[in-house]
This record gives structure tokens, C-alpha cells and sequence, in this order.
């Protein structure tokens, strides 16, 4: 297989807030969207539906939070739940969850850099982070000539 052209959605999915990138129609070039304010009924998956919808994304690669050993712990389980949740919300969409251990360390790390406010990194932290997330699954996707991650299953979607 070789690197697939289209658009790609990233997730970084938090507790509190939803980070969303894009990539290019070509697949090359990653960019912040929006940060979605988490619901406790999910209204914010709503959103995320229209963001799809505007950009017709190849997929949505949703980082899966592994601990440094490589296990997972609570937070993978609940990135997984949410896939899920945006499966059964945005059907049709092939979901691929992608180790995404240290971006919002290194997110933080890069607007510290370019000079951003601590204070005012909250607001666009974990927009930094899904374009890690699709930049990493980018970069494995061209060495590797297959897609990165995990492909999201039926058994996970269903329950």
C-alpha cells in the first residue's frame, strides 16, 4: 500500500475539552480547527459531525493515550469509549486511533516556544495536539505505506 491522498480528521479527545485538527486535501499539511467544550450528554459530537461534514475526511484518527510503557490505563479506555461514541455518531467514516503518547506535553512545549501566554495555552492546547496526532499518523503512514493505528472495530462501536 501506499500514502493515501485526503483529508483526515484528528482528534484529540480530554476530559474537559475535544482538540480537532485537519489535514490538506492532500494529506501533507495539518491544521487546528476547533477545541470542543466536552457535554455530559455529548451534544459537542454534533459539532464534530458538521466539521466532518465540511471537510468529507478519507478518516478520523482519535489518539489513544498509552502510558510510557506502551500499556494502556484509564485515559486509553476512555479515548476508545469516545471513537465509539463519534462511530455511532458520524457512521460511514472508517476511525483509527493512534498512540499518541507526550503531544499535549510537546503542544504545550511548542507554544511555549512560539512565545504563547501560559495562561492562554488552554484555548488552543489541544487543537496543537490533534495536528501531532495527524502529523504522527502522517509521518508512519509514508514510511510505512500503511495507514497508522488501529483501525476501529464494530465490536467497539457496538456498545
Amino acid at each position: 500500500m501506499s500514502f493515501r491522498p485526503g483529508t483526515r480528521i484528528g482528534v484529540d479527545v480530554g476530559t474537559v475539552r475535544v482538540g480537532v485538527a485537519r489535514t490538506d486535501a492532500a494529506g501533507i499539511l495539518s491544521v487546528p480547527v476547533r477545541t470542543l467544550r466536552r457535554s455530559p450528554d455529548g451534544a459537542e459530537l454534533t459539532v464534530l459531525a458538521r466539521i466532518v461534514g465540511e471537510f468529507d475526511p478519507i478518516e478520523i484518527v482519535v489518539g489513544l493515550p498509552l502510558g510510557l510503557s506502551g500499556k494502556e490505563g484509564a485515559a486509553s479506555s476512555a479515548a476508545r469509549h469516545y471513537a465509539g461514541a463519534i462511530a455511532r455518531r458520524i457512521p460511514g467514516v472508517p476511525i483509527r486511533l493512534v498512540d499518541e503518547r507526550l503531544t499535549t506535553v510537546s503542544a504545550h512545549q511548542a507554544l511555549y516556544g512560539a512565545g504563547r501566554d501560559g495562561r492562554k495555552h488552554r484555548s488552543v492546547v489541544d487543537q496543537v495536539a490533534a495536528t501531532m496526532i495527524l502529523d504522527q499518523a502522517l509521518a508512519i503512514e509514508r514510511s510505512t505505506g500503511e495507514p497508522a493505528g488501529e483501525l476501529l472495530t464494530a465490536e467497539v462501536t457496538d456498545e
